[in-house]
């Protein structure tokens, strides 16, 4: 017998540790520990890149005539055609998320991305599919996971793969992954879930040595009604049997081509209904449970559910999407997990005219126009204006054009660790204007307070708006737009006695201003205090009210003190009911 060359020796010794236990040079689990190849424990800071890949109507304003992605694509092929919808859509995909903003993601803090797919990039459907049983695979789909590896990977960042739009849906939440009642659910096909697991397949044996992959999340918030239990999201399903079906042959399928990344599992009812999961570790020995968390309250209690699970089957625990909340909810909601050992993904990364998203694209005049039509306020465009304003609407993704909510990530990292501290969130330069909305970065209680600070609707049942106006900041404040002659385009309003902003101002040398507040009241008895370095600077003042023309009008607050250095100067509310646009400091010299 001839001895075994030893460069096949190699190869082999290759072949078998990364198709067999080669889970040690990637992000796996360790017990109840997510770890990298050194066994460091990990905590997955996640961007959500929802809004990308797949569109649910409330993020394109669409909500009530399209909140499905088919149903806006089929609005815009009814109005513009075909080609029209294409370009708009082409563009989305390419402006939504690129270097720029991988790279801005990494230098913000972030770790890792969970990439929500719509199973449609990737392949046909099956009513599409001209032989019945065989999957047509589709490039787009592949190079965007493709060049969105490169890029997390030249900032060292965990992506983590999502199929959020499974094909035929799986949930009668519609929108969330595009589900089309008129067609075939994931849950009523075999062959849906046949391509389903055929398309993970796909991916894994295309990313199966890929370090970078941080794992792959198998169906994003399933939620159907699996017994005729009388709840269509599932919810009070006991034994689900049909998802964890599912699941132990999409693990069987991928470890037929990949042994090294971890799979996430996410229950029944959007990701909290784990009733009659069996002992899933019997499958394989590198999975974790997903959880979602939304508008509940941030307490031990509210989580302690999905640590239980951890604790019982001794696996990690990854909180796989939450946001769309206020501030004061992420810094909160980030800080038990964290103390928990728990990762977290953040939903949504970018969205139109959102302060919840990290990143904001403006909305175009000619999309509201498109919005208008479609709700029945408007006259309808030509086919040639509609593509034109689509397309610009698309334009608008790109990072360059978008503004960043400095105010949310300082919350999601910052306060998060524990430091709520004000932090200035602009450069006051004096004498001159400061306007309202430009208070501290910090949190409630500390640089700014409002009674409403977060929704808490799934634990309260009341729908909590903690921003009444909605505008260009996320924290409990209430900001509004502003029609004064000199405006930075917002005012803050809704005011309530007691409420009260902070705002850190530098000083070369010891000075004293006039200072004087631009605001509109609804009152006869608005009322407010200033306060300078912890001393009040003056009685309770009272705004003067113009309660027929409720214009803007310009009011002396008195001289107020600063000495050299950092200063910090409260606004208090004493009396409510006004809206402030800025503040003047004018030179007493």
């Amino acid at each position: 017998m001839k001895p075994i060359p030893t460069i096949i020796l190699l190869t082999a010794l290759l072949i078998f540790t990364s198709c067999g236990h080669g889970k040690k040079g990637f992000l796996h689990t360790q017990g109840r520990q997510i770890v990298d190849a050194n066994g460091n424990n990990v905590i997955l800071r996640g961007a959500g890149l929802g809004g990308w890949m797949l569109q649910e109507g409330y993020m394109l304003q669409s909500s009530g005539f399209a909140d499905t992605q088919h149903e806006m694509k089929e609005h815009i092929v009814a109005l513009a055609g075909h080609d029209a919808m294409e370009a708009f859509y082409d563009a989305w995909l390419n402006n939504y998320c690129t270097k720029a903003d991988v790279d801005s993601m990494a230098a913000w803090g972030f770790n890792s991305i969970r990439l929500p797919m719509h199973y449609n990039l990737f392949t046909l459907p099956i009513e599409d599919e001209s032989v019945a049983g065989r999957d047509t695979w589709l490039d787009r789909g592949f190079d965007m996971v493709d060049n969105l590896l490169d890029w997390c990977e030249a900032n060292q960042m965990y992506l983590i793969l999502d199929l959020h739009a499974a094909p035929g849906g799986q949930g009668k939440n519609a929108s969330i992954s595009d589900y089309n009642p008129q067609k075939p659910s994931l849950w009523e096909s075999p062959e849906n879930q046949r391509k389903t697991i055929a398309l993970w397949r796909k991916l894994a044996k295309r990313y199966a040595n890929e370090p970078w992959i941080g794992g792959y999340d198998l169906i994003n918030e399933p939620n159907w009604d699996f017994e005729n239990s009388g709840n269509q999201n599932g919810c009070n399903c006991e034994k689900n049997e049909a998802l964890w079906a599912l699941f132990e042959q999409m693990t069987k399928a991928i470890r037929e081509v990949d042994r090294n990344h971890i799979i996430f599992l996410a229950g029944n009812c959007w990701g909290n209904n784990y009733k009659g999961l069996p002992d899933f570790t019997q499958w394989d020995n590198n999975i974790a449970i997903s959880f979602h968390k939304y508008w509940n309250f941030n307490t031990q209690e509210s989580i302690q559910w999905a640590i239980d699970m951890r604790e019982k089957y001794n696996v990690p625990i990854w909180l796989g999407e939450s946001g769309e909340n206020s501030n004061t909810w992420f810094a909160n909601a980030i800080s038990l997990v964290e103390s928990n050992n728990i990762g977290w993904a953040w939903w949504p990364y970018k969205k139109i005219e959102s302060r919840t998203g990290r990143v904001t694209a403006p909305k175009t005049i000619g999309y509201q126009n498109l919005l208008n039509y479609w709700r029945g306020n408007a006259e309808i465009p030509s086919p040639e204006q509609a593509k034109q304003w689509l397309v610009e609407q698309a334009e608008m993704l790109k990072l360059e054009n978008c503004s960043i909510n400095y105010d949310v990530l300082d919350a999601m990292f910052r306060q998060a660790q524990g430091d709520k501290s004000a932090k200035p969130s602009k450069k006051h330069i004096l004498p001159g204007k400061i306007f309202a909305v430009d208070y501290d970065f910090g949190a409630n209680n500390f640089a700014w307070f409002d009674s409403d600070t977060a929704n808490y609707r799934t634990s309260t049942q009341q729908n909590t708006r903690w921003n009444k106006g909605g505008k260009y900041r996320n924290d409990g404040v209430d900001i509004f737009s502003c029609n004064d002659e000199i405006t930075k385009g917002y005012c803050v309003g809704a005011t309530e006695a007691g409420e009260w902003l902070l705002y850190t101002i530098q000083t070369e040398s010891d000075v004293d201003y006039l200072l004087n507040i631009r605001y509109k009241s609804d009152t006869l008895d608005s009322k407010i205090v200033i306060e300078v370095n912890g001393q009040i600077s003056n009685e309770a003042h009272v705004l003067s009210a113009n309660l027929e023309e409720q214009n803007w009008q310009t009011s002396s607050l008195g001289a107020v003190s600063f000495k050299k250095g950092s200063n910090k100067l409260k606004i208090k509310i004493a009396q409510g009911n006004f809206d402030i646009n800025y503040f003047e400091f004018v030179s007493t010299q």
